[in-house]
């Protein structure tokens, strides 16, 4: 059998780098046996009974009813609310819960005054609290009509499920204790054009949140697909390419040294996917490059808007006719976001996913710093970083590389608390490399993808 001659060597390069690195320090396990457990926590029947609660208040539009104790948006915030905070006086007084308001007017779908209000629940990190790992689903719904205040909009799967899951999510990790910080967010106004996403997403740059991850949930209950196909095992998730801030600069370089699939969103979209093949294999993900589905949009875009890493989870196979939707019949078919479309033990699988991610990241340290790369006509790749700051709970490195066309990172070396790393016989024009910080425990940060470092005169 043919072996690449450059993997080859890598394996050899490995043997003399990697194996010396361990020598000073030791290589951290594979896996977390807590993550398992929290996999194994998340209760669908819980999930199920947030769903039903939330279908329970008959609408939940963005300008519905807000005095009501049983119907309305304001109903719907109010349960959440009490939901969190019980929560939090389960775990001693681990969640600190806020609503974050603001007013919306003079917009195509929300033309006169109107509040918008989320309720934000966050965990605080015992080593690095200002850094944030953030899970959101939306409270509102709607019917055929995006103005329709009135009229029944049950919103089961989209989105009662991804709010049910914030909240099963919060009660399972709240029973633990964490290096960086947590958000647990239930979104409003996202129907009405993503306002309440925007709202938090200003107000955690305001603050100087240092925001690693977003994960928007967004419909993860349904598993029939109007194409027919039912699947309950495939869970899709949503990145772009690039971040949408990133300088003229770095676009004309990129030109020549690639990175259209490596920025930021796509790396946590690739940890997301390997913690589901890590520890959930009853669940299969599928990348998916783009922002959210053609033509459509989510409450993750507000926050990669301002450049941090954020992306949609979501099912596989959706169904047009539960979704903004009338409830009714017509011609055999039924239409409406009814809770008959929910799958719960899918539900929970999602969400068991999105626990399992933000556990590991807010176990992990922070990512090196200033990573790059050189080696341009020599026979081997090089690269160097700083480590992060805070660097408390770095217990070393791990330098991956992967074919130019590879999905996935296909290969991986520990370096121990080296500060750069020669992979000899790798040549740097056929591989992409990337580094991640490492802790005791083995959790690991979201892998940085370099920057080419400056040339020599």
């Amino acid at each position: 059998m043919f072996i690449r001659s450059s993997l080859l060597l890598a394996v050899l390069s490995f043997l003399v780098h990697g194996l010396a690195a361990s020598a000073a320090e030791p290589v951290p396990p594979g896996e977390d046996l807590r993550i398992r457990d929290i996999v194994a926590a998340v209760d669908a029947e819980r999930i199920e009974a947030d769903v039903r609660t939330l279908v329970g208040f008959g609408t939940r539009h963005t300008l519905s009813e807000t005095v009501s104790s049983s119907r309305g948006i304001g109903a719907a915030r109010r349960f959440i609310e009490a939901e969190l905070r019980a929560i939090g006086d389960a775990c001693g007084g681990c969640l600190q819960v806020r609503l974050i308001r603001q007013t919306w007017s003079g917009e195509r779908r929300i033309p006169e005054p109107t509040e918008v209000v989320n309720v934000v629940a966050i965990q605080r990190g015992s080593d690095d609290p200002g850094r944030y790992v953030l899970m959101s689903g939306d409270i509102d719904s709607r019917v055929s009509d995006v103005m329709d205040a009135s009229q029944d909009a049950p919103g089961a799967n989209g989105n009662a499920s991804g709010t049910a899951g914030v909240l099963e999510a919060a009660r399972v990790l709240s029973q633990y204790r964490f290096r960086g910080s947590i958000v647990y967010a239930a979104l409003s106004g996202e129907e009405q054009g993503l306002f309440g996403g925007k709202t938090v997403a200003r107000v955690a740059e305001e603050e100087g949140w240092r925001l690693e991850a977003v994960l928007n949930n967004d419909m993860i209950g349904n598993i029939e697909g109007v194409d027919g196909v039912i699947d309950n095992r495939t869970v899709r998730i949503f990145s772009e390419g690039v971040s949408p801030i990133e300088s003229e600069d770095a676009r004309r370089r990129r030109r020549f040294t690639g990175g259209e699939v490596d920025g930021p969103s796509r790396q946590l979209a690739r940890y997301v996917a390997q913690t589901a093949e890590r520890y959930i294999p009853a669940l299969e993900p599928m990348m998916v490059y783009r922002l959210d589905r053609f033509g459509r949009g989510g409450h993750q875009t507000p926050f990669a808007d301002r450049g941090v890493p954020a992306v949609r989870i979501m099912e596989a196979h959706e169904n047009y006719n539960r979704q903004h939707q009338d409830v009714r019949t017509e011609n055999g078919i039924h239409y409406g976001d009814v809770i008959e479309g929910v799958n719960f033990p899918y539900a929970a699988k999602i969400t068991s996913l999105n626990a399992a991610v933000m556990a590991s990241l807010s176990w992990a340290p922070p990512p090196p710093r200033k990573v790059e790369i050189a080696g341009a006509v020599r026979p081997a790749a090089t690269l160097s970083w700083l480590p992060p700051a805070p660097a408390a709970g770095v217990a070393g490195y791990r330098v991956y590389w992967r074919l130019t066309d590879a999905p996935q990172w296909q290969h991986s070396v520990w370096v121990g608390k080296a500060s750069h790393y020669t992979a000899d016989g790798l040549v740097i024009d056929n591989d992409f490399f990337g580094v991640a910080s490492v802790a005791a425990d083995g959790h690991e940060s979201r892998i940085i993808f370099p920057t080419p470092a400056p040339r020599r005169r």
